[in-house]
């Protein structure tokens, strides 16, 4: 009768052992622009409940100058959890992080990186417009796929005296487009290497 009692039992304590501990998320944010911490800036991370879209804050608070950071917290069951970067001037970072990778008092070690913003205006002035004008130009290099970059499809302006655009793009990297005067002979290629926190021109008469 005991052996049968304490087999009963058996499971029922590991099933308790299993729900304690807490669960650790550490590691280093990177200024991918100056290869430093990225000091100053906000981190929080959220946690959302399973077959909810809700994010519920579990911490925060301000990375110091070499960018680690450490978060600890107790286990449950949870969805995933949502790691948030933001400074002012940078790219905001947005990480999931899922259940399944975490384990009990064993830190899961998550690097991250993000980099400073910059913009290029592309301005084009022409300075006889006639009619028939018609300038075109492609983005060649440069920033894509977030929600403020520029297109890097072909544009076509046609008669515009002034044209300006500004593009985001990641600071001090390239920014290039290839343009034409179509039906002229005026063709090329230009390109500015973007400054950090500011805008850069890039200028094309015909």
């Amino acid at each position: 009768m005991k052996i049968i009692l304490v087999l009963l039992l058996l499971p029922l304590l590991f099933s308790c052992k299993k729900g304690t501990g807490n669960f650790m998320i550490k590691g280093k944010i990177t200024d991918e622009t100056f290869s430093t911490g990225l000091d100053a800036a906000i981190i929080k991370l959220y946690k959302v409940p399973v077959a909810s879209s809700s994010r519920i804050l579990v911490d925060s608070f301000i990375l110091q100058e070499d960018g680690t950071y450490s978060f600890t917290f107790p286990r449950e069951k949870i969805e995933k959890y949502i790691l948030v970067v933001e400074k002012n001037l940078y790219f905001k970072l947005e990480k999931e992080i899922h259940y399944s990778d975490l384990t009990v008092n064993e830190p899961l070690i998550c690097n991250y990186g993000t980099k400073a913003k910059s913009w290029v205006e592309l301005r084009f002035i022409n300075a006889d417009v006639q009619p028939s004008d018609h300038f075109r130009y492609i983005k060649q290099a440069g920033l894509v796929g977030c929600e403020e970059c520029c297109s890097n499809t072909e544009e076509n302006i046609y008669a515009n005296p002034y044209f300006s655009r500004f593009c985001i793009n990641n600071a001090n990297e390239l920014y290039s487009i290839l343009y034409w005067n179509i039906g002229t002979f005026q063709q090329g290629y230009k390109e500015a290497l973007t400054v950090p926190f500011d805008t850069t021109l890039l200028l094309i008469n015909y």
